[in-house]
């Protein structure tokens, strides 16, 4: 029966952990990281669009920016993509 009372006590103790978890209050570095982690999935995907557009213009004779538009363009679509997914999977 020990056993029993102890796995009874622990598992009330992990349900009220659980029940305050969503009560505190936000601190500034979970703030500050979750905001950074945003970030970093929105610009990562323009950044990289923008370097392989420049690497594929120069591979063409003559001045054109096309590849660097449409990669930024692309770029823009996949993180605005991420950060939705991001949100809606932490919500």
């Amino acid at each position: 029966m020990p056993f029993r009372h102890k796995l009874l006590e622990q598992t009330r103790r992990d349900i009220k952990r659980l029940k305050n978890k969503g009560h505190k209050p936000a601190t500034w570095t979970g703030i500050f990281l979750y905001g950074g982690t945003l970030g970093f999935l929105f610009i990562v995907p323009i950044v990289g669009g923008a370097y392989l557009g420049l690497w594929l213009d120069e591979l063409i004779t003559g001045y054109s920016d096309q590849w660097t538009l449409n990669l930024i363009l692309l770029g823009i679509a996949v993180g605005g993509y991420n950060v939705f997914r991001f949100l809606r999977d932490k919500t």
